[in-house]
This record gives C-alpha cells, sequence and structure tokens, in this order.
C-alpha cells in the first residue's frame, strides 16, 4: 500500500504585508523549521482522521476558554475537507479522477494563531497529496489561488494570496499583486511571482510568543473593512506597503542589507500608524530593536522577523526576547 507524505513549511513576511489583498506587493520568506504534513494512503473509505490540534478534551472549563480565545473554534479537520471539496470541483471538467478512497491525516508544529500561516501550510500540503493521489498536475501559479480559495470561498477567511504563494513556491519570493500583474488562469485570478536568491538574505531571525496571537482573520476583517470604506490613511498605506516591497527586491539584490533593515522598519513603523495594535506584541519590536536589531510582525502578529547583525546581537536578542516569553530562532 502506497502512503503518500507531503509537508508546507512556515512563511514569515519579510516586506510589504498586509498589501497582498489590495493589490499590493510582498516578500515573504520559508521557515523551515515549522511545517504542516499531510499523509495520505488508499483506504476502503475516504476517513479524515483528527490531529491533537483538533482538541475535544481539556483539564479544566478555563482551559477550554483560553484554548477558544487563542486559536478560535476550529483546528484543521476542516481545513482538510474544504480542501478536498474546492479540489474535486476544480476538476470537474479539467480532469478525470478515479473513484478510489483514501485516509488522511494532517499534523502540524506550526506555532498557531501568531501569523506563521499555520492554515494555509494544512491546505497546502493537503492539495500537494490530493495531486499525487490523483495523478493531477496543477500550475504552480495557480495552486496559491486555488488554496486561497479554499479559505475565502468555503470557510470564509479572509486574507491576501502572500502566504500561499511562498508556502506553494518555497524559498524567498517577490510577489506582485497589482491589476496590471494579474491574470487569469484556469478560472482564478493570479498575481506574477519572482523567485529570489536567499543567498543575497542577511541573518535573518524570527521570534514567537503563542499566547498572544488571534485567529488571523480577526486582523484581516477589521482591515478589510476600513479598506472598503475607502479610509484614506489606509488606502495609502497599502500603496506605500507595495513601493517598499519594490524597493526591497532591488535592495536584496544588490545586497544593501542596512536599507533593507531601514525597511523593515518602515513596514512596521507603518503598520503601528494604521492599527492600534497590542501593547505585548509591540514590546516584541521594541525590545528586538534597543539592541540593535530591524523588526517588523512576520504576519498579522505574535511573530516577528528582522535583520540581526551576528551572533552577539542574536544572543543579545535571545536574552531579551526569552524574558518576555518569546522563543526566537535564526531563519
Amino acid at each position: 500500500m502506497q502512503t503518500l507524505h507531503h509537508n508546507a513549511h512556515a512563511r514569515a513576511g519579510l516586506l510589504g504585508n498586509p498589501s497582498d489583498g489590495y493589490h499590493g506587493k510582498t516578500i515573504s520568506v520559508s521557515v523551515p523549521a515549522f511545517a504542516a504534513t499531510v499523509t495520505l494512503y488508499e483506504w476502503e473509505t475516504l476517513e479524515i482522521i483528527a490531529s491533537r490540534e483538533d482538541r475535544s478534551r481539556f483539564g479544566s472549563v478555563m482551559e477550554l476558554v483560553q484554548d477558544v480565545e487563542l486559536h478560535g473554534y476550529y483546528g484543521g479537520i476542516r481545513l482538510v475537507k474544504a480542501t478536498i471539496k474546492k479540489f474535486v470541483e476544480f476538476c470537474d471538467g479539467k480532469h478525470t479522477l478515479h473513484d478510489r478512497n483514501f485516509s488522511i491525516r494532517y499534523d502540524s508544529d506550526i506555532p498557531r494563531a501568531v501569523g506563521l500561516a499555520g492554515s494555509s501550510a494544512i491546505i497546502v500540503a493537503t492539495l500537494r497529496a490530493l495531486m499525487d493521489f490523483y495523478d493531477v498536475d496543477i500550475p504552480l501559479e495557480v495552486q496559491p489561488s486555488l488554496v486561497l480559495s479554499v479559505e475565502k470561498d468555503e470557510l470564509s477567511i479572509q486574507g491576501g494570496l502572500q502566504d500561499r504563494v511562498i508556502q506553494v513556491y518555497d524559498g524567498l519570493v517577490y510577489m506582485d499583486f497589482s491589476e496590471q500583474a494579474s491574470t487569469d488562469q484556469l478560472g482564478l485570478c493570479c498575481g506574477t511571482y519572482e523567485r529570489l536568491s536567499a543567498e543575497n538574505l542577511p541573518p535573518l531571525f524570527l521570534a514567537y510568543d503563542a499566547t498572544v496571537g488571534e485567529p488571523t482573520e480577526v486582523f484581516h476583517n477589521r482591515l478589510r473593512e476600513r479598506f472598503a470604506q475607502g479610509e484614506s490613511e489606509v488606502v495609502n498605506a497599502m500603496t506605500r506597503f507595495a513601493e517598499i516591497a519594490a524597493e526591497g527586491r532591488e535592495v536584496i539584490e544588490d545586497r544593501n542589507w542596512p536599507r533593507l533593515s531601514e525597511l523593515i522598519d518602515d513596514n512596521f513603523d507603518l503598520r503601528n500608524s494604521i492599527c492600534q495594535l497590542p501593547a505585548d506584541q509591540v514590546d516584541m519590536i521594541m525590545r528586538a530593536r534597543a539592541v540593535g536589531a530591524s523588526a517588523k510582525f512576520a504576519g498579522s502578529g505574535g511573530a516577528i522577523i528582522g535583520i540581526y547583525q551576528d551572533d552577539s546581537m542574536f544572543d543579545q536578542l535571545q536574552l531579551t526576547l526569552n524574558q518576555i516569553g518569546c522563543d526566537i530562532l535564526k531563519v
């Protein structure tokens, strides 16, 4: 019996986010230290096996309340189910699917609700397993849009294409979601994506606090509402986020690390100017900057990414961020 294993890594937004949902531009990097893994094998019936993240047993009512506050009401099974449904619908009229059933399960060590794209990683890994099982080839540039449609159309999870693009492509990717750079492919809107050389990056750190996050849709729903209302501060900020990413592409190619540090800080400062950010998460940024590093949110909140100069500075980062309960690693 053939057993298929597919994974998708966590990601960190380096520049430009959150403009990806607003026809902007971004640069994102994979975080190979964390991944969602999907295992699929032929079975008598179609079976989706619950993961440790799909908790239904708690030590107390307060433990349940804390879990819901941090992670929402849903685990990953809904993501797997929605991906299977959307995959079948996408293939209708394009690919003939065999009638064999399968058992599928997922596991993930991506810290939850801290903006490292744990949910989309489960969907990307599931899509890869389904493509393998059914021997279906979906163009690389189309896959992120299909993954996003799972979240938006099936589950009403708001977000942009950035997470899905980097998790499909891996590595370091520059993304242009402007209207002039977007095309319709197989019924889905796709941006223009360019792989960049990760060898041109300076030393990067990632830090996160798993106790301060919130479901990503909470952040995105608030911002999208303000953008839809035409709030000039938000609309102008999205234009500026895109400009930061476009400049960052050139800066990375030139290995101009001092300027890249400035852009990372500018990205956060701009975000801080349009959003009421939680004080404990802003404190993560300020502590990193206090030792000389640059820093910004890696995603919707709870994790930060930035540039450090050397091992001595990394040790200082580790000390100051550990003091407030953060874990830190080199990207």
